[in-house]
């Protein structure tokens, strides 16, 4: 049995671009787990395996594999950077001890950073920084680590410095050790030298390692006292100390480097060892019951305890369905029964393997701190917790975000249509940010996700990976519905025609809720004018409207509705009378409450030379932006703002042209927000004409 304090469950995660996939090349080069590094820039890294990654040079899926450094045992997840992929990250951090987060030494903290970062935060997974790209043009790494502070609101623990800086980065200063590390010209990752510390950042280095000291010994009084009394801890004190700090989130170790050049990746490695929690020395993870609501009790890792694991990421590969598990207790063997607590079913464990990106190795047994895929399980989703039947129990379970825009696809012919349904399940399967529906009145197939990249590559996996042929409309809006009036009102419901009737007479006022509210219900009915039993049928018959508002059919958010008063009938009053009658006093009140319709707003941040600024602000207010800040950096400035959806489409080309191709830019939903009379009427137009077309 495997030491549980030699594992390490660790992420790589951080913007498009600052170098993720590649720093991930270079710790499994230096591990030896491969012998020739592929660059993302050719298409040809490791974990970047599927064609559209490829392509694109982005990460799309997390991609898992296991390595070792120094008698540890790493299991590694690189995960996308694009913001429409967020969903990946979330999940890889739901299952991960650690995390190394990447920052490009001249982009300095991006959008995306910022949210995985916050992500990271959420999940309380402790994090060590590694500042890449050191050897770019404008490159900075003190400016970084000042963003980290400012942006991030964390506290960088600053552990190496970088000797030069762009074309004369050579290697790094170890702050605690004080001793600079230099690599020469052949870019090979072991031809360093351990030297004295360049003259010119002597000073710098003790400045350093003196606020180093000082920050890791508040972990622990004795050796504080004895600090300040002007006795120096040891090396392993100190050491000690920060992974107390690392993993209590109260400060993250700072290091930088080139992972293209291969200059600084092994004081990474040794400060994933050193410094993040192994599976043991985490929160363990709450057990929830049916609701979701905590227990009180936790899944304690260790191998003598029932299992309990997570099923984190489903992939549908050339072998069939792999599920990703992270296993919290027990053990788990090739050929043993395991529970799926969210289905009540069991299911038998066929093949178990250990991944490598999209190679694997086959595995007998698993126990408690293991990441794992097993083969062919039919029933398991993201999310389901899958245990030991004698020991039934459910882990904390996963929360996606909802799609914030959709588009209609037709298959072309018969056969692509029975390809697209088989396709679409599996994709579903995979991607839990993913949706599809179809509309039944015209038969059209609508998928829904978060953004338009997000959408253009699973059409693109539609027709490469599952061969079908599909006709495309254009993206639509997932425009909300809303009410603006609080209205007092009343509906009988009152069907009297042979046999038993129907009655139910309810009296209710319809308000505006909170905010992100969503449907809120309350009676207080007192004396039995509505009798209690049949309160549910009344709250189930309102929030069953909530799904088509009157304007234009979209969703209704935010609405309350309090039962005061109503009556029945000793006979014919029944629940579904009730249920009949709350459908029917929503359609009346509704359209009497001041309906109006909202539209997703996205937080955009541009980047964008400092030459074109003025178009680019000028563009976004014609798109009814509002700009809430910008910022200038070494290379360009970035423009945060709030934008419609609506009037984001294509906007990345728009963008390259104004920008002589140099702009980037990101966006992710941040709210509804009341469309404008004018385009709130072109949106009922447009519904009602689709309506009519059916």
């Amino acid at each position: 049995m495997a030491d549980l304090s030699h594992y390490r469950n660790i992420g790589i995660f951080a913007h498009v671009d600052a170098g993720k996939t590649t720093t991930t090349e270079r710790i499994l080069k230096l591990t030896g787990k491969i012998h020739k590094t592929g660059e993302v820039h050719d298409g040809e890294s490791t974990t970047d395996f599927m064609e559209q990654e490829a392509e694109r040079g982005i990460t799309i899926q997390s991609a898992a594999t296991t390595c070792f450094w120094k008698d540890h045992r790493l299991n590694i997840i690189d995960t996308p950077g694009h913001v429409d992929f967020t969903v990946e990250v979330y999940r890889s951090l739901k299952v991960l001890d650690g995390g190394v987060g990447v920052f490009c030494g001249s982009g300095g903290v991006e959008p995306q950073s910022e949210t995985n970062w916050r992500y990271a935060n959420e999940s309380e997974v402790a994090r060590i920084i590694f500042v890449n790209k050191l050897d770019r043009m404008g490159a900075d790494f003190y400016r970084v680590v000042k963003q980290v502070k400012d942006v991030l609101g964390a506290n960088p623990l600053v552990m190496t410095l970088p000797i030069g800086i762009e074309d004369d980065f050579s290697g790094v200063v170890d702050v605690l050790e004080q001793k600079a590390y230099i690599w020469d010209d052949t870019g090979l990752p072991e031809n360093f030298e351990v030297t004295d510390i360049p003259a010119d950042l002597v000073d710098k280095a003790a400045e350093y390692r003196e606020m180093l000291i000082e920050t890791a010994v508040e972990q622990d009084d004795d050796l504080m006292e004895k600090y300040l009394e002007g006795e120096e801890p040891s090396i392993e004190d100190i050491k000690r100390c920060i992974r107390k700090g690392t993993r209590d989130l109260t400060f993250f170790p700072t290091f930088c480097g080139s992972a293209f050049k291969n200059k600084g990746v092994q004081n990474v490695l040794d400060a994933v060892v050193d410094y993040l929690p192994s599976p043991t020395e985490v929160d363990p993870q709450p057990l929830t019951d049916e609701e979701g609501n905590e227990t009180g009790e936790h899944a304690i890792v260790s191998k003598e305890e029932p299992l309990r694991a997570l099923a984190f990421k489903i992939m549908d590969d050339r072998f069939g369905a792999l599920t990703f598990v992270r296993i919290y207790s027990g053990v788990l063997k090739k050929g043993t029964t395991i529970l799926n607590s969210f289905t009540g079913k069991t299911e038998r464990v066929g093949r178990m393997v250990e991944m490598h990106a999209d190679e694997r190795t086959e595995l007998d047994m698993a126990h408690a701190g293991d990441i794992l895929a097993i083969v062919g399980m039919k029933n398991v989703q993201t999310g389901h917790t899958l245990c030991d039947p004698a020991h039934p129990c459910t882990l904390e379970p996963m929360v996606f975000p909802d799609p914030v825009i959709s588009i209609a696809v037709a298959p072309r012919d018969k056969t692509a249509s029975e390809k697209l349904g088989v396709a679409l399940g599996k994709m579903i399967a995979e991607d839990p940010s993913f949706q599809v529906e179809t509309d039944e009145d015209s038969g059209e197939t609508i998928l829904k996700g978060m953004g338009e990249l997000h959408l253009d590559i699973k059409v693109d996996i539609l027709k490469r990976t599952h061969g079908v042929e599909l006709d495309v409309g254009k993206p639509q809006v997932a425009y909300r519905e809303t009410i603006t009036q609080r209205i007092e009102d009343s509906y009988t419901h009152k069907k009297q025609s042979g046999g038993s009737g129907q009655f139910g007479k309810i009296d209710y006022i319809i308000e505006p809720g909170e905010q992100n509210s969503g449907f809120e219900f309350e009676s207080t009915v007192v004396g039995g004018n509505v009798p209690k039993e049949f309160w549910p049928a009344i709250e189930k018959g309102f929030k069953g409207m909530m799904g088509e508002g009157v304007l234009a059919g979209y969703q209704v958010l935010d609405v309350k509705v309090t039962l005061f008063d109503g009556s029945y009938h000793a006979v014919d009053s029944s629940a579904v009378a009730f249920e009949i009658a709350a459908k029917g006093a929503f359609r009346q009140s509704i359209p009497k409450a001041g309906p109006q319709l909202l539209e997703p707003i996205m937080k955009v941040d541009v980047f964008t030379p400092e030459d074109h600024v003025g178009d680019v602000i000028g563009d976004l207010n014609r798109r009814r932006g509002m700009i809430s800040g910008q910022e200038a950096g070494p290379t360009g400035v970035r423009i945060k703002g709030d934008v419609p959806l609506s009037e984001m489409f294509g906007y990345i080309g728009h963008l390259r042209t104004m920008t002589s191709g140099r702009g980037q830019f990101s966006m992710e939903f941040a709210h509804y927000a009341p469309c404008p009379n004018a385009v709130a009427e072109q949106v009922i137009a447009e519904a009602k004409e689709r309506k009519e077309k059916k």
